[in-house]
Parts: structure tokens; C-alpha cells; sequence
């Protein structure tokens, strides 16, 4: 999934905090026009007015997002190109059972940080016997660096892991140990076990590994550090939440990441797939992955989000995720303020220059401000001002909150109809599959987990647009980190050893 724009990396999940902001705002007097809007944010009004209009998303664009989605999708199955959505082919044919038995470790690398972790597995009765992990920051350097560098530094602290092995973690003998590697960057998947780097993403301008195999470049890392391990699995992010849940739940169909960047995969039948050509699945069945961040029909854009998107490194391209994901909605809010500030005085005289800085005010900030219920709206006032060096009167804080509300519930409902329309397409397929029974939708991400209203909205727009009785069928489920025990899970069930 992309998550490029021209703004500092950023991680997937964020947490979100009041505490951090403790320096309390100056009070400033308002005086009120005779219609009791006060002075100072009344030229700011037709421009919040302008903007609640231009993203409403009532129940007529809803369903144009999610049969536009289904539309995409099947498009791109039909050809590579075929639509925005590329649709890559996972390779992952089986999931999890839970029969799996066993010493599993993964691999997690999507941003600046990597997490190495291991699994002890004891099949139906036991499960999930134990697990460790570790995070491992990756130096600045490295992330410039070589290809051979990047691998090497991952492939020691890999090896330096694995020496900790022992109490419940016990590896059968004559078995070299197998791993499931997430790898959360543009890829053109080849096999399970293969797939070749398009390019680095998220901050990362590492030489020489575009256009090679990543596994081979681990594989040659472990080597150099005399690591007896195997990579059974590469999968993405998405994909290995999906495996994740799927191995507590069987009725999980869809996974969905909703952090700084989004994506989506689903389960979809192989008959399904013309451009999967000569390729033989035991199950039938194989994981999607949509890409979804690249869609673009019938979105509610705004004057601020086509001039966010013109001054990015990617302009015209992911405007799905550029509406519904973490990265953005605190950015387009940062914006609208801007151009209140500019037409009113509702900052004051002079716009600090902190909020005219791309990308100050963060997600986080706007999901704390959202949750503000205080008479004057203490906190609003205080992030404002911390963030941005804003003073505020309470009218102005009122008019910030309905600002944030606006763009987190365009955010939170196209997010819901871009759900229903991938449940729409795998019905359309097969009658019942979905809507006729219990379906779980794993969710992932800090937005999803960390901001209540944009969750609410999300939950919402699934139910408006199915009705209540197909909608108490589809479960929408938080899969916290699943994506780490997933790729384990999914090394688990493309061993080479039987259970």
C-alpha cells in the first residue's frame, strides 16, 4: 500500500493523547453580531458551510462509492491495468486452521521500526502456546543506504533473536526453522515465498534492491549470519491480519487497515480471477489484494483536498486514502483553517506560522479534540494552541470541532462504503456467501482503534447502506497487531514438514 506524500514518515499506528498538552491558552473576549454569531468567526462561516456541503456523503453517494468499488475490482481481476485497484494476487491458497503445530517466526517490516517475533503453536487444544517478539529501530542511515546493508542489519538482529529461543519455544529436531515475512512495500508478487520490489516507499532510498527478489536478498542476509531459517510466506500487512483473525474465527472474509495509509484484501474465489492464468489452488480459494488507497470514482472531494493532492509526490494518485486515512484528515483539516483564518479574524490578526506548516496538526489531534466534551472546550483550545500557537475564544473552538467532525465522518463513511462494496462483489459471485450468513470484516490500523467517532461513522454507513437485517450479519471486528502472529500463522500453513 502507498503511503507516500511529501511530508516525515510516519508510522502505521498512532497513539492519541490529552495529557501531552498542559500550557492553558489565553482567553480572549468576543463580541457578538446581532445575530449572535460572534464577530470574529461569522466570515468564517460560509466557508464551514461550503465545506459541510461539499463532503456531505448522504445515501445516494454512498452507494455510488460501493458499486463503483465493485465495479474496480472486478476490472482488475480481469487484467492487470484493468483499474485503479491492481488487485495483486497474495498466492496465499490455505489459512489458517488451527491444526498448526509448531516453532513459527516472523518478520514485520513496513516503516522505520521492525518487529521479529515467534510463535509456539499446539494445534485445536493449545493454540497459541506462548509468543515473543521484539522491536527494532532501523538507523537513518540504513534507511539511505544499500541494499546489503538494509538485509544484513535486519538478518543480525534476526540472529540475535533466534540465540534467545528456549523455555516453551521448542523446535522439533532435524527441522531448520520456517518464517512468515511481512513486507508492507509495493511488491509484484511471483509465488508464496518470492516477490519483486517495485520501489521503497514511507521515507526509505535504499540502492540496489528495486527490480530484485526480496526473499532472495534475506535469504543471502541470514546466510552471512550461518541462520538455519526458511521464508514459507510473504505476504503484506492486510493479508496477514486477514490470516490472523482467520485462525480465531472462520467466518473472516475481508481485512481492512485503516492507520496513516489504508488497504483492504479479501478472500475471492480463483474462478473469479481471469488474470490468474495456469495457477492451481487446493482450496479454490486465494486472497485479493486490492490496493484500495488507489480508488477513485465518485469521491466528495473538496477545494482542499485537489490542492493537497496537486502538492504531493503523487498527485492524482491514491485519493481514496487521501479522504479516508490517518496521514491526511489532519492535514485538510490544517487547511480549512488556514483559509478561515485568512477570510475572518478568528485566530486574531496574524496566522502563526506553525499553521501554515503542511502537516502540523495530526489525525491524533483531530480524534482528541472530537472527544472534548468540556463546556468550553478546554482541550480544543489547548491542542490549538500547543500545535498550532493558536489563542481561541469558545465560539472559534466550536467551529474548529465542527470542522474536524466534517472531514472524520467523510472519512469514516467512505471508508464503510468502500467495505460494502467489496461484501457487494464476493456476493454478487456467490449468493449467500456473504449476506446470507455471519461475516467478519478484521480491522487493523490506529486510526480505526484509536478514534471513536470515525468508527462510529464507519459502522454507521455499513448499516445504512445494507439495512438492519443483512448488516447483523457483517461483524466489523478490531484484529489489534494481527498482522505480526499472521505471518507466523501463514509461515505455519505453507510449511514444508506436516503438522
Amino acid at each position: 500500500m502507498s503511503f507516500a506524500v511529501n511530508s516525515p514518515p510516519a508510522v502505521r499506528h498512532f497513539p492519541l493523547s490529552r495529557s501531552s498538552v498542559c500550557r492553558t491558552p489565553r482567553v480572549t473576549m468576543v463580541a457578538r453580531s446581532t445575530t449572535g454569531v460572534s464577530v470574529s468567526t461569522a466570515a468564517a462561516l460560509p466557508i464551514l458551510t461550503k465545506l459541510q456541503n461539499d463532503c456531505a456523503t448522504p445515501l445516494p453517494v454512498l452507494r455510488h462509492v460501493a458499486d463503483a468499488m465493485a465495479t474496480d475490482m472486478r476490472a482488475g481481476l480481469a487484467v492487470d491495468g484493468g483499474s485503479d485497484l491492481k488487485m495483486i494476487l497474495s498466492y496465499v491458497d490455505s489459512l489458517p486452521t488451527g491444526d498448526e503445530r509448531g516453532l513459527f517466526y516472523a518478520l514485520d517490516l513496513g516503516g522505520t521500526n521492525f518487529r521479529v517475533l515467534r510463535t509456539q503453536l499446539g494445534g485445536k487444544e493449545e493454540r497459541v502456546i506462548d509468543t515473543e517478539f521484539e522491536q527494532v529501530s532501523i538507523p537513518q542511515e540504513i534507511m539511505f543506504g544499500t541494499s546489503e546493508e538494509l538485509f544484513d542489519f535486519i538478518a543480525s538482529a534476526l540472529a540475535n533473536f533466534v540465540k534467545k529461543e528456549g523455555g516453551k519455544f521448542v523446535l522439533p529436531n532435524e527441522r531448520s526453522r520456517e518464517m512468515g515475512f511481512t513486507f508492507s512495500f509495493p511488491v509484484k508478487q511471483t509465488s508464496i515465498d518470492s516477490g519483486i520490489l517495485i520501489k521503497w516507499t514511507k521515507g526509505f532510498a535504499v540502492s540496489g534492491t528495486p527490480g530484485k527478489d526480496i526473499v532472495a536478498c534475506l535469504n543471502e542476509a541470514m546466510g552471512k549470519q550461518g541462520l538455519n531459517m526458511r521464508v514459507s510466506a510473504l505476504v503484506n500487512d492486510t493479508v496477514a491480519t486477514l490470516a490472523g483473525a482467520r485462525y480465531w474465527d472462520d467466518d473472516v472474509m475481508v481485512a481492512v487497515i485503516l492507520g496513516t495509509g489504508t488497504n483492504a484484501c479479501y478472500v475471492e474465489s480463483v474462478n473469479a480471477i481471469p488474470k490468474l492464468q495456469g495457477h492451481k489452488s487446493s482450496s479454490g480459494k486465494t486472497i485479493v489484494n486490492t490496493e484500495w488507497g488507489a480508488f477513485s470514482k465518485g469521491l466528495p472531494l473538496t477545494e482542499f483536498d485537489r490542492e493537497m493532492d496537486a502538492e504531493s509526490i503523487n498527485p492524482g494518485e491514491q485519493l481514496f486514502e487521501k479522504t479516508i486515512s490517518g496521514m491526511y484528515l489532519g492535514e485538510i483539516v490544517r487547511r480549512v483553517l488556514v483559509r478561515m483564518a485568512e477570510a475572518s479574524s478568528l485566530f486574531g490578526k496574524d496566522i502563526p506560522d506553525r499553521l501554515r506548516t503542511p502537516f502540523t496538526l495530526g489525525t491524533p489531534n483531530i480524534s482528541s479534540m472530537q472527544q472534548d466534551t468540556s463546556d468550553d472546550l478546554e482541550a480544543v483550545g489547548s491542542i490549538l494552541y500547543e500545535v498550532t500557537g493558536m489563542d481561541s475564544n469558545l465560539d472559534t473552538r466550536k467551529m474548529v470541532v465542527e470542522v474536524c467532525d466534517t472531514i472524520a465522518k467523510r472519512g469514516g463513511r467512505l471508508a464503510g462504503a468502500g467495505i460494502v462494496g467489496i461484501l457487494q462483489k464476493m456476493e454478487e459471485d456467490s449468493k449467500g456467501i456473504v449476506f446470507g450468513k455471519r461475516t467478519v470484516v478484521a480491522m487493523d490500523g490506529g486510526l480505526y482503534e484509536h478514534h471513536p467517532q470515525y468508527k462510529r461513522y464507519l459502522k454507521d454507513a455499513v448499516k445504512e447502506l445494507l439495512g438492519p437485517e443483512i448488516s447483523s450479519n457483517v461483524v466489523i471486528e478490531h484484529s489489534k497487531d494481527g498482522s505480526g502472529i499472521g505471518a507466523a500463522l501463514l509461515a505455519a500453513t505453507n510449511s514444508i514438514y506436516e503438522h
